[in-house]
Parts: structure tokens; C-alpha cells; sequence
């Protein structure tokens, strides 16, 4: 029998005054649904999964508060199946014993069961195991939501029996639609503009964060005839984000980060890390913004720190938070005591500056590509030397560059390793001035 726990009500339940203002407003059809338009615009995958008459198991990847269980239940209605939920995270082997059994009495039916697991990345092997005779029979169609990236999280053979779909937080447009949704069936309090642009800044793409947290501010506002930006604050207290990602002090914030890393100061740097963390961005954009960092600023006098910060995102994407971040924070701290260059950096954009300002010079006879006789007729490739053939593995006073072109785009700067990058430089542009000489001597 089934527990009461791993059943939801149908979709088609009316949800009385005292559910949640996001039960009440969960969609009962695709169109109603708000967001998601990569998945179910005309054409896209779960779209066409609706039309086509068919279910097939899926893994629903994506943040808090995106609908994971509203096209789930969605997909069942669709399809008139009977639609089972388990939560990993309260749930064992007996809810899937219980779903199994009620999967049977239904085939016997010939009704479809559709079986939802939320949080399944928080079963084990064995658990996740158990799902895939049934899933190969066709007994039920598997549906499960996570937020973390089921590449790690989800058993290899689960995962190849399973369509990916992966889960954008909703827009700030998509969230104001939501919030007006929401203060409609409500009939509560309007918000200023700068109260909504706070409140939709804090749902951070989460449907159901923003839903619930405005019908606590709009129980609360009573008969208050609009919600501005101050009592917004009074009822939210230290829950509102102290970091507002959609303002200045978004990006203020990066800024300090950035410019203490390139300042070598790691104490500063992990601060503002904190603080960003602490405030509720996205680990990941930090991830991201530490591998321009590594890019930018440390380039070539440390070309460990690019893989570092790689390592460090790939760990929290396994790890999720809060124990991810420490792979973050350490690479924070590395890139803060790094050497510090940015003569790629410098380097690449002369080097596109120069591009877009000059015409597009021929390649060089003795450089392009011999393939066939007649290229060869041509003289395509002719008088090429071969590096590795050369004294050194360097073929001196070969030019590389178009003719006309005669400028050094890339200064290593003298700290870490582009002190020896330099010194090689120096050696081999040496090497070209005595090459030349000689050939001018010789001509």
C-alpha cells in the first residue's frame, strides 16, 4: 500500500484559500506556465513530449523554485497517468517498493503511472538502482528533479535511460509576471517599484521563494495601500539580501574582488568572497569570475592558477553548497597571493586592436599549406623550414608574421614564471638579429 507521504494530490485538486499562494497558483496547463520557454516554446523538447502521446523518463535539472515538480505533475495529467512522488530526501527503499506495487494494480488497469523522485540525487547506488528494471519494462515512466548536476549525482544507468532537461532560473520579467499573478489572486498590496525590484533581486530566479515570501509581506502590509521599499525591509529583516544582484552594489562587489585578488591581498579577497556568498550570489558566476581572474591577471606567471579555479568549479558543481565553497575560497586565496601578469591579456587585445585596424595581409608563400601538386606548383609551402629540424628546435630569422607586420604584441613581465618565458624570449629574439645579420652580410 502506498505510504501517505509518497502521494500527491491531482493536479486537477482546487486548492483551498489556506494552501500556499504557490500551491494555488501552480499551473494546471503548459501555457499557464511562466518561464522555461527553451523546454516548452513551440518545437522545443518538452513541448514536444506533450504532443507526442508518449512519456518517457526524463531528469529534470535545475535551481529551486523552476517548476521541476510542476511539469512533472503537469506531464501526468497530460497523459492521464497516476502520478507517484517520493522525496529522497525523507523517503527509502519501502516508498519505492510501495510505488512499484501501485504501478502494477494500475498497469492491470491499463492506466500509465508516472514516478517522481525529488532530490533524487540524494538516493544512493542501490536506491537509484532499483528504479531501472522497472523504468526497462515500462512499468512506470521515472521523472526525477535535482539541483545538482546529474552527470555526478545520478547512477550512469539511470542516466542513460533518461532524457537530460536542464532548468533556468526564471528572469526578473518572468518573476514581475509571477508577482502579479501572485498579488492578483491575493488581492493584496501593490509594490513600489523599488519594493519589487528588491523582492524579485531576493527570489534570485526562485518562483516559490518570491510567491511565498510576498504572501507573508502582503498578510502583514493588512490594508497598507502600497508596499514601498522601507516596509519591505522591516518585514524581511536580516533575510533580505544585503547583496542586490541586480544594483550597484552587485557589481561594486565583483569589483572589490576582482581588484583585491589583482592586488595580492587574500584577506581582503576572501572578504569580499564572504560577502558575495554571504549576500546570495551564485557560486557559480564567482567560479567563473575566478577563471577570468586567472586568465587576466595571473595569465602566464602562474598557468597552474587557470586549472586551479577550473578544479575549484568542477568541485563545487560536485559538492554543491556549503562544502563546495571551500574549494572556491582556497581558489580565491591562491589567485590572491599568485604572481601577477597580464601580458596576455594586454598582448590579446593589441592584437585585436591591430586586426580590426589593418587589412587582411596574405599569408606568407613559404606558410601556407602545400596539400596537393598544383599548391606545390605554385610555390605554396616553398622555402619553409622546419623547426624541429633546426639547431635548437628553432628555426632562426624565420618570419611568422605577414610582411609589413613587424611588431612585438606580447611583453612577459619579470614575476613568476614569465621571468623565464622572458628570458627565453631574449634568447631566441637574439638568435633572429644574428640570423638576419648574417643574411644581410651573405646577400
Amino acid at each position: 500500500m502506498a505510504s501517505p507521504a509518497s502521494l500527491l494530490p491531482s493536479i486537477d485538486a482546487v486548492a483551498s484559500d489556506d494552501a500556499p499562494l504557490a500551491e494555488r497558483l501552480r499551473p494546471a496547463t503548459l501555457d499557464e506556465v511562466i518561464g522555461q520557454r527553451q523546454l516548452l516554446g513551440e518545437g522545443k523538447p518538452l513541448r514536444a513530449a506533450f504532443a507526442s502521446g508518449r512519456p518517457h523518463s526524463m531528469i529534470l535539472w535545475g535551481p529551486p523554485g523552476t517548476g521541476k515538480t510542476t511539469l512533472a505533475r503537469l506531464m501526468a495529467h497530460a497523459f492521464d497517468a497516476q502520478f507517484i512522488a517520493i522525496s529522497a530526501v525523507l523517503g527509502g527503499v519501502k516508498d519505492i517498493r510501495d510505488a512499484v506495487e501501485q504501478a502494477q494494480v494500475a498497469q492491470g488497469m491499463g492506466r500509465r503511472t508516472i514516478v517522481f523522485v525529488d532530490e533524487v540525487h540524494r538516493f544512493n547506488k542501490a536506491q537509484q538502482d532499483a528504479f531501472l528494471p522497472h523504468v526497462e519494462s515500462g512499468l512506470f515512466t521515472f521523472i526525477g528533479a535535482t539541483t545538482e548536476n546529474p552527470s555526478f549525482e545520478v547512477n550512469s544507468a539511470l542516466l542513460s535511460r533518461a532524457t537530460v532537461h536542464v532548468l533556468r532560473p526564471l528572469d526578473d520579467g518572468e518573476l514581475a509576471e509571477l508577482l502579479e499573478r501572485g498579488r492578483a489572486l491575493m488581492g493584496g498590496s501593490p509594490l513600489s517599484e523599488a519594493a519589487r525590484t528588491r523582492l524579485i533581486a531576493y527570489a534570485d530566479g526562485d518562483a516559490r521563494r518570491l510567491l511565498n515570501t510576498y504572501e507573508n509581506i502582503a498578510r502583514m502590509a493588512g490594508a497598507v495601500l502600497e508596499i514601498d521599499e522601507a516596509f519591505l525591509e522591516q518585514a524581511l529583516g536580516e533575510q533580505l539580501r544585503r547583496y542586490d544582484k541586480g544594483g550597484d552594489q552587485f557589481y561594486d562587489s565583483i569589483s572589490a574582488l576582482h581588484k583585491s585578488v589583482r592586488g595580492s591581498d587574500p584577506d581582503a579577497s576572501l572578504y569580499w568572497f564572504v560577502r558575495m556568498i554571504d549576500g546570495g550570489v551564485d557560486a557559480r558566476y564567482v567560479a567563473r569570475r575566478l577563471v577570468r581572474m586567472a586568465s587576466e591577471d595571473i595569465g602566464l606567471a602562474d598557468p597552474r592558477a587557470l586549472r586551479l579555479t577550473l578544479d575549484a568549479a568542477e568541485t563545487y558543481e560536485r559538492l554543491g553548497s556549503p562544502e563546495g565553497e571551500l574549494a572556491l575560497a582556497q581558489a580565491v586565496v591562491y589567485l590572491a597571493v599568485a604572481p601577477k601578469s597580464n601580458a596576455v591579456y594586454t598582448a590579446y587585445k593589441a592584437v585585436r586592436a591591430f586586426v580590426k585596424s589593418d587589412g587582411s595581409r596574405p599569408v606568407p608563400m613559404h606558410l601556407r599549406n602545400a596539400p596537393t601538386a598544383l599548391m606545390k606548383q605554385l610555390d605554396h609551402g616553398k622555402g619553409y623550414r622546419y623547426a624541429h629540424d633546426e639547431e635548437g628546435g628553432f628555426a632562426a630569422g624565420e618570419r611568422y608574421l605577414p610582411d609589413g607586420v613587424d611588431q612585438q604584441f606580447y611583453a612577459p613581465v619579470p614575476r613568476g614564471l614569465e621571468i623565464k618565458i622572458g628570458e627565453k624570449l631574449s634568447q631566441l629574439r637574439a638568435l633572429n638579429v644574428a640570423a638576419d645579420e648574417k643574411k644581410r652580410r651573405n646577400s
